[in-house]
């Protein structure tokens, strides 16, 4: 029974189904598994509760970001042969699971269940359902694909605006204790399990033959109308130089985000203009804003614009913005607030933009597949990004320097990937037609 309501046949659209219930069903699982970016309001009480160090206390979020790629990267065909239902289904199982394992764990003071729960079946679900309706967005939406997954993907940014307050309530509610902890996970699993089967009972997929009428597909020269497959995409120059292009444009974002607050106050701890540990706070809160509109306004103009266009946006814009900040110094907070505002919105729009991208160059076949592949880059940058400008900010301090010399040499570093990007996107060019699957005749 159950197996047959996932069945890829059961979620055909009937004639007439409106595409714009689409979106929505794709946010009711972003939204869901967008609460991974509120991890850190549970790491003050776990540590207090169960003794844990600060490091300790990151190893469920680490994991689970993990497995994000890993699940995202090894699941994507499998997501495509099953359909959108039976992904989405999945991530709710293991999205909620993780939190009623992380419950038990907590309840018994046996960390490492928390761990295993949360990082690891949680993960899966993090990793299967952000790719999940990418495939069938882009095929709902011929016609604006950047649009649709901005959508979505915005989603995924804006979890952690309702989580955060939320949790942060239920911990106020139940106690800052273990059982408190616990029950606070217990509801969380249940919700989130509610709330993202919405999603896979409303998820759909195109009839056969169906086109968006009088709303037609744009035509440009890096628009394809062949299809390739994951398997091949991968030993396309495309597919790499993509692969860089998304590498070093997180890279560059996530650089910003990880460390905001101290990054702002210690940037201008030396200047007549001090930055509170209040203000630096709302400096964060306002990263995470721009970071969620920008997976949505520069996605959709990228439907105007092209997708290597809007790319050229973003790293050569992102060169200029860094530029700013270096120029700027000490000397302005204003300068160096809106041009970190840019490059994180920038930094949204990358992964918004990213699997449309994809669309243009290999189809629509097994877009979701390659899609989950090519966040192996989002792995990669997720490691390189925090770690060039933390290490580079203490070999500096350990180097006595104070301000904004902690930070000179780490954005030097972030333009010069933003170079390479942009020279990657650069080479960017149509798929050679040997590797575009056969058209059925």
């Amino acid at each position: 029974m159950v197996a047959d309501l996932l069945s890829p046949t059961r979620v055909v659209a009937p004639v007439g189904w409106n595409r714009w219930l689409v979106p929505p069903a794709a946010l009711a699982v972003h939204l869901g598994i967008g609460q991974v970016y509120a991890w850190s309001v549970f790491k003050p009480p776990l540590e207090d509760a169960l003794g844990l160090s600060g490091t300790l206390s990151a190893l469920p979020f680490q994991l689970g970001i993990v497995m994000l790629g890993l699940s995202a990267a090894l699941g994507g065909t499998l997501v495509e042969r099953r359909g959108p239902r039976w992904a989405m289904a999945v991530a709710t199982t293991c999205f909620s699971l993780g939190f009623l394992i992380s419950s038990l764990g907590v309840a018994l003071g046996q960390y490492w269940l928390v761990v295993l729960g949360y990082g690891f079946v949680g993960g899966i679900g993090l990793g299967i359902g952000y790719i999940s309706p990418v495939s069938t967005l882009i095929k709902w939406f011929p016609d604006r694909p950047g649009m649709a997954t901005g959508i979505a993907i915005m989603g995924f940014g804006g979890g952690a605006l309702i989580a955060s307050p939320w949790s942060t309530q239920m911990l106020a509610s139940f106690g800052g204790d273990r059982p408190g902890i616990a029950l606070t996970f217990l509801v969380h699993g249940l919700v989130y399990a509610v709330f993202m089967s919405l999603g896979a009972v409303l998820i759909r997929t195109p009839p056969p033959g169906w086109n968006p009428g009088s709303a037609r597909p744009v035509s440009r020269p890096m628009i394809t109308t062949a299809n390739v497959t994951a398997r091949n995409a991968v030993r396309t120059p495309q597919f790499w130089l993509l692969w860089v292009v998304l590498c070093c444009n997180v890279t560059a974002g996530i650089g910003i985000l990880e460390k905001a607050a101290p990054m702002i106050t210690g940037f201008f701890a030396q200047s007549s203009t001090p930055v509170a540990a209040g203000s630096a706070a709302g400096f964060v809160a306002l990263l995470s804003l721009t970071n969620m509109a920008g997976r949505f306004i520069w996605s959709s103009t990228s439907d105007l614009v092209g997708r290597k266009n809007i790319y050229r946006v973003y790293l050569g814009g992102g060169v200029l913005l860094y530029l700013g900040i270096l120029l700027a110094g000490s000397s302005g907070v204003p300068v160096f607030v809106l041009c970190a505002m840019l490059i994180l919105s920038f930094y949204g729009g990358g992964f918004a933009t990213i699997p449309a991208y994809l669309k243009d160059l290999f189809g629509t076949a097994q877009v979701g597949a390659i899609h989950g592949r090519l966040l192996t880059a989002w792995s990669a940058a997720g490691v390189l990004g925090p770690l060039i400008v933390n290490a580079v900010a203490d070999a500096r301090e350990a180097a006595g320097a104070t301000g904004p010399d902690l930070y000179t040499t780490s954005l030097v570093i972030m333009i010069g990937l933003l170079v390479v990007g942009f020279a990657a996107n650069e080479l960017v060019r149509p798929v050679n037609p040997k590797f575009h699957e056969p058209e059925e005749r």
